[in-house]
């Protein structure tokens, strides 16, 4: 025990940290993050402190996290610079015809999707973003709590982002018209400028979950037209309040707001249905599918170079943009969802292998046979499959909603060429061919080490080249959650890269090269979902390098560069119209538009002798971990208990019924899966055999990463994400299972009023293999990282950042405090009375519940147990006399105060614990 009480601040027990870890020069084995945790329980179980003083810790660990994510995001956005940015893209020196070419194309599709990344509470979010803006600090007091995270809560905060988006892309796109006015007036009035456009999946991502109807996307639909048309409208009011294209906005957003309010209800019911749809798809005179005629009538009104006609022309640029909706939809299914539509329409072939040549060939008879198809919402209601289903809800919406806006439709775990041709016979079956986008996803081990086949087979395919000739692109779609679970970050990116590359060469090999490749990599903030952490450049080089962005520009294809802001975490940078300029102008400093085709060949891509042996070994590294069941064990060790709820997609998948003992990590989805690694203090799949797979030629793989702009920007990776790293921590988090630290705890009569609960605790974990899967695992980590250190002496870091070690120093402190709170709810549950076994749930079941942190389970069956509330003789009237029981019963409120309370309150604390910790990392998973 400490000779002193510990003052219960963030800098003294950063300061008593620091002391501790002195002793592991002492003692190598000796952990300061569990020692500190013994020191804080032991103050917290004697009375010492109590859990009220943890709280105001937490408060103020919490500020100084959100404060880390802020200056993060300021130092990544650069928002001061913003203008200085935007001015030097304007002003480079080049001819009109340049100029045009330049601002005519997309620098980026910025695609705001949701997955379970909703990490902060509205206030938080809007604090970091104050910060990010201003570089004011945040202030130190909880901010707020987090709300469910529902799809309409991730909607709304989607549109909110995207509205950010669209006020910093008339910035730029009225300082673009200004300049072109200036210096070309005779042609300026030829720019149709889309620098930029946004999309989202909100609604419309049907991979994974079945929670969604049909009539939800055609809702959410509806309801981005009725924000989008209002905004039109307000914009336009504000520059001419008498325009003449006010009033078919006006009547269109009067019909968009009727048939909101139909859809917006549920329509199971036919007749319900039959009335929506009919208001919906009647002929009306105010319903507006296309802006086309009202852009060509006030850029007529824009003739001239006046601020007047240069703030209609902005107007005009965004309609071009966005169409009659917030931007574009991205609706995604499942490869496995398009193989079983397909095989209803094969026939006699409907069993045959989908990767076979006889499928193509069936499927290429199927499309030349394909004859368009009506189809109403009747058909929506009564089909049956996933897959069909969101073609006829893209139908209609593009019959229906907005004729003009093209659909993305994102195919997850798209392994074969067939499933990109089964995609294509219903966009042509239901006439929507012209207007939808297919978008094969590479993510899985399968697809990315097939995928350079899979794109040649595809490209090669004459009904696919056709469409692709029709469609103006080749679109494909990279993943990064996936993929960095499954094979590690660092070779997911380089696989991801050498797949991009393979596109370049199908696309030349098969005269596509006057197409846009249309590349959508979906990555997250953190750097364990492929957004690099170093910098801007680093973020927009790490899923599209410049190796890759070079293959495209030596073939003569036109890069369409899309990306994924993910969820809450992701939305940050759009936070506010200041941080979305800053954002938007970083991706025009670093846009692949700028490529220069003659740069020489990065050592990396030359020495493959080198960097396919290291690509391989870390793969190989990876790999074992994942198929390891040490490594399975201690990641589910607490099932998904360390972390809050960020999503209204379930983070297990939904076919998961294992018990947590047997979890595999496949039944996790990926970013739950890279955020637990965060929150027990490692990621390994950032980190994990770079040193290993250095160690057999490691002055050569040094002189190599030291050489190469790419080896540099992979270290930058790994330094980072090993700057916050602690393989103490996570062997701490095995001693909570260690039977013999609780029954030595009381041991020479200290601690004598926990001897009945540590004694218990310490027969019960004899058995418990969790201590020793963590001690495994962390000597497996430690050994690899002895490697990773000693490379690290030969590369130099080009990016140092001295305050790291007191970040490090803080998430400890946050981990000792976490394991503190673990301890007290252990003791606390073993503490418990016994009580007879209910709903086959015994006392040692809810044991496992409490130390697998399934809280809410664990909480319902004691309070069922233990209820402080039930029938009383007052509340009946009855005639007969009854003496039985005399008074009044007590219930059991002891026993809720002193053992279910506070394990529902410390669990309460972990959470915002896990909240902390994933802002100093960055991001949620």
């Amino acid at each position: 025990m400490t000779e002193q009480p510990l003052e219960i601040t963030a800098p003294a027990l950063i300061e008593r940290l620091r002391q501790l870890h002195e002793r592991t020069r002492e003692t190598p084995l000796f952990n300061p993050v569990f020692q500190l945790s013994i020191d804080l329980s032991r103050q917290l179980e004697s009375g010492e402190i109590a859990i009220a003083d943890l709280a105001k810790l937490i408060d103020e660990l919490e500020a100084q996290s959100l404060d880390t994510r802020a200056q993060h995001l300021r130092h990544m956005l650069e928002p001061e610079s913003a203008q200085a940015r935007l001015a030097d893209a304007i002003s480079a020196p080049q001819d009109f015809d340049a100029f045009r070419d330049f601002w005519q194309q997309p620098h980026m599709h910025v695609v705001f999707t949701a997955h379970p990344t909703f990490l902060l509470s509205p206030d938080q979010s809007e604090a970091v973003v104050r910060a990010a803006s201003e570089g004011a600090p945040v202030p130190t007091r909880n901010l707020g709590d987090r709300p469910a995270v529902t799809l309409r809560y991730e909607h709304d905060r989607a549109m909110a982002a995207i509205e950010n988006a669209q006020d910093a892309r008339d910035r730029i796109v009225g300082a673009v018209l200004e300049q072109a006015h200036e210096r070309w007036p005779d042609r300026a009035a030829e720019l149709e400028l889309v620098p930029f456009r946004f999309a989202s999946w909100v609604g419309y991502d049907m991979d994974g979950r079945t929670d969604i109807k049909w009539y939800t996307s055609i809702a959410f639909r509806l309801a981005e037209k009725v924000r989008r048309l209002q905004r039109y409208i307000d914009s336009l009011e504000a520059i001419d309040p008498d325009h003449a294209q006010l009033e078919p906005l006006r009547a269109g957003l009067a019909h968009a707001q009727r048939s909101e309010a139909d859809f917006a209800s549920d329509l199971s019911d036919a007749a319900d249905l039959s009335a929506a749809a009919n208001r919906l798809t009647c002929d009306d005179p105010d319903k507006l599918l296309s802006l086309a005629p009202i852009i060509d009538a006030i850029e007529r009104d824009a003739a001239d170079s006046s601020e007047h006609a240069l703030a209609l022309r902005t107007l005009a640029a965004a309609m071009r943009a966005d169409g009659l909706g917030m931007g574009r939809v991205h609706f995604r299914v499942n490869a496995k969802q398009l193989h079983n539509a397909i095989r209803q329409r094969l026939g006699d072939a409907g069993d045959i292998d989908l990767g076979s040549r006889g499928a193509l060939t069936a499927l290429r008879e199927l499309l030349a046979e394909a004859e368009p198809m009506s189809a109403n919402f009747a058909s929506l209601a009564i089909e049956s499959s996933s897959a069909v289903r969101q073609f006829l809800v893209m139908t209609q919406i593009l019959k229906h909603v907005d004729a003009d806006a093209a659909i993305r439709m994102l195919i997850a775990e798209c392994e074969q060429p067939a499933t990109v041709l089964a995609a294509l016979y219903f966009a042509r079956l239901f006439g929507i061919e012209d207007k939808v986008d297919v978008s094969p996803l590479f993510e899985t081990e399968t697809a990315l080490e097939h995928g350079g086949r899979f794109l040649d087979a595809l490209l090669a395919e004459d009904e696919y080249r056709a469409y692709a000739k029709r469609r103006g692109r080749v679109a494909i779609q990279t993943g990064f959650s996936d993929a960095g679970r499954f094979v590690g970050q660092v070779p997911a990116s380089l696989a991801i890269e050498r797949l991009q590359g393979r596109l370049a060469e199908a696309m030349a090999a098969n005269h596509l090269t006057g197409l846009a490749a249309c590349i959508f990599n979906t990555h997250g903030e953190s750097m364990g979902r492929g957004a690099h952490p170093s910098s801007f450049a680093d973020r927009i080089e790490w899923p599209l390098s410049p190796w890759s962005q070079r293959r495209f520009a030596r073939a003569g294809i036109r890069l369409e560069p899309e990306a994924s802001f993910q969820g809450g975490d992701g939305y940050l940078p759009f936070g506010s119209p200041e941080l979305a300029l800053a954002t938007l102008t970083q991706v025009l400093a670093h846009t692949p538009a700028r490529t220069d085709a003659d740069v020489p060949t990065d050592p990396f891509y030359r020495r493959t002798d080198l960097s396919l042996d290291f690509y391989r070994a870390v793969k190989d590294h990876q790999h074992a971990h994942l198929e390891s069941r040490t490594y399975a064990r201690a990641i589910t060790a607490f099932g998904l208990g360390l972390l809050n709820e960020t999503g209204s997609r379930k983070s297990r998948r939904q076919s998961d019924l294992s018990a947590d003992r047997d979890m595999s990590l496949r039944q996790i989805r990926a970013i739950p899966h890279n955020a637990i690694l965060q929150q027990l203090g490692y990621p390994v799949h950032v980190i994990a055999g770079i040193g290993s797979a250095a160690q057999n030629n490691i002055e050569d793989i040094a002189a190599l990463m030291t050489e190469s702009a790419r080896g540099r920007q992979i270290m930058r990776l790994v330094r980072a994400s090993n700057a916050l790293a602690s393989i103490k921590t996570a062997a701490a988090y095995g001693e909570l299972f260690n039977s013999a630290y609780w029954a030595s705890r009381p041991y020479r009569g200290t601690e004598q009023a926990l001897g009945p609960a540590c004694e218990a605790l310490a027969e019960y974990l004899i058995a418990d293999d969790r201590n020793g899967v963590f001690r495994r695992l962390a000597s497996r980590l430690r050994v690899d990282a002895l490697k990773l250190h000693r490379l690290f002496e030969l590369v130099p870091d080009e990016d140092p950042h001295p305050e790291r070690e007191s970040v490090r120093r803080t998430i400890g402190v946050l981990q000792a405090v976490r394991l503190t709170l673990l301890q007290h709810m252990f003791l606390k549950v073993v503490s418990v009375p016994a009580f007879s076994r209910a709903n086959d749930i015994s006392r040692r079941d809810v044991f496992e519940m409490v130390f697998t942190l399934r809280i809410d389970e664990a909480l319902a069956q004691l309070r069922r147990a233990f209820p402080t509330s039930f029938p009383q003789k007052d509340d009946f009237s009855i005639d007969e006399a009854g003496d039985y029981p005399r008074g009044r019963g007590e219930g059991y409120e002891a026993i809720r105060r002193d053992y279910i309370d506070p394990i529902e309150q410390a669990h309460a604390l972990n959470l915002r614990i896990s909240t902390a910790i994933a802002n100093e990392f960055g991001a949620h998973g």
